[in-house]
């Protein structure tokens, strides 16, 4: 890990939280991205879990730049009594590439969006699991390049900043192959869009296997370029 990655991480999320239109969402974003509870955090910081409620409802006046580092420090101590899961992987993502081979598109929202405004968009079919939840990003992923080039840690860099985001798999032939690759590391979306396969081309395991992770799955039929033409000129 590069020095000073915990500042440097600090700086980008009290940045995004501080200039967000709508900084209780964001707050929330990176609250949940560390799978912190809001009872964990506001004892932390020594306050009612109603004022972190508050915050991130939009109910409570947004916090100032010195409550928001305040909020932003205390996320990371905690990460960082539980051996830093999340700065180590955040941290990361800080000086890494993408490759263009393997993450053909990868964005994420400064609020969160209904992930049936997603699912929509690009005429994806429900195979199990529910869309009623929200999101704060995609991940457009070459499935075969995916699967053959990464490593399982490198593989949590198709999660960007939030691991609450659309991984969409495309070139699959049955989704099993994402899946179990989905099942071996430490890190799970909510939701998988498979590209280029019905439902009846599923395999029986990819159901079985989301089942036991609660993730959601979906498939659409249109292509890539379709895909990723329609996810850029959406107004997130």
């Amino acid at each position: 890990m590069k020095p000073g990655i915990r500042q440097q991480l600090a700086e980008k999320m009290a940045g995004e939280i501080t200039l967000s239109d709508s900084p209780g969402k964001a707050l929330k974003k990176w609250r949940t991205s560390f799978q912190i509870a809001p009872g964990v955090l506001a004892e932390h910081l020594e306050i009612s879990p109603s004022v972190i409620s508050d915050y991130e409802s939009g109910r409570r006046k947004s916090p100032g730049t010195g409550v928001v580092g305040k909020i932003v420090d205390t996320l990371l101590d905690i990460d960082e009594e539980n051996g830093g899961k999340y700065i180590k992987k955040y941290g990361k993502l800080l000086f890494s590439e993408y490759d263009d081979e393997v993450i053909y598109d990868i964005h994420d929202f400064a609020a969160a969006i209904p992930i049936s405004e997603l699912s929509e968009l690009i005429e994806c079919e429900q195979i199990c699991g529910t869309t009623d939840a929200q999101i704060f990003g995609y991940t457009v992923v070459n499935s075969p390049n995916a699967i053959l080039n990464l490593s399982p840690s490198e593989f949590n860099r198709i999660y960007g900043w939030s691991t609450e985001r659309a991984l969409i798999f495309t070139d699959v032939s049955t989704g099993k192959s994402p899946m179990i690759a989905i099942r071996v590391t430490p890190f799970k979306p909510p939701y998988v869009i498979l590209q280029g396969i019905t439902a009846d081309k599923v395999h029986p395991l990819v159901k079985l296997l989301a089942e036991k992770d609660h993730i959601t799955v979906l498939c659409t039929s249109l292509t890539t370029t379709d895909i990723v033409t329609r996810l850029r000129k959406a107004k997130w």
